[in-house]
């Protein structure tokens, strides 16, 4: 069976896809592990002073644009839109005469 160049292109591209799923869903893990643990010790060791929430709120923002990253939500800044627009200067470089 004879691989083609298109086929490996497409290989790599999966496997950077998985990848960077797994990358977002460890991070996800981990928040969702890590975050209780810090709320128990917050309300258990000094539950008039409530401090567990920025913590929450940082990581979470920093999960949120992870996954806006990851799944593609605008695509206009997505992988497919920097793909467009490497092939896009390889062909201007490519079609550019040195004199």
């Amino acid at each position: 069976m004879e691989t083609n160049q298109f086929d490996i292109e497409k290989y790599n591209k999966a496997k950077k896809r998985v990848k960077e799923l797994k990358e977002f869903y460890s991070h996800l893990a981990s928040y969702l592990v890590v975050i209780p643990f810090l709320i128990f010790i917050n309300l258990y060791f000094s539950p008039k002073h409530i401090w567990f929430y920025w913590p929450m709120l940082g990581w979470g923002i920093g999960l949120f644009f992870h996954a806006l990253g990851v799944f593609n939500v605008f695509p206009f800044f997505g992988k497919d839109w920097d793909d467009k627009k490497i092939k896009e200067i390889m062909e201007k470089e490519k079609n550019t005469k040195w004199e």
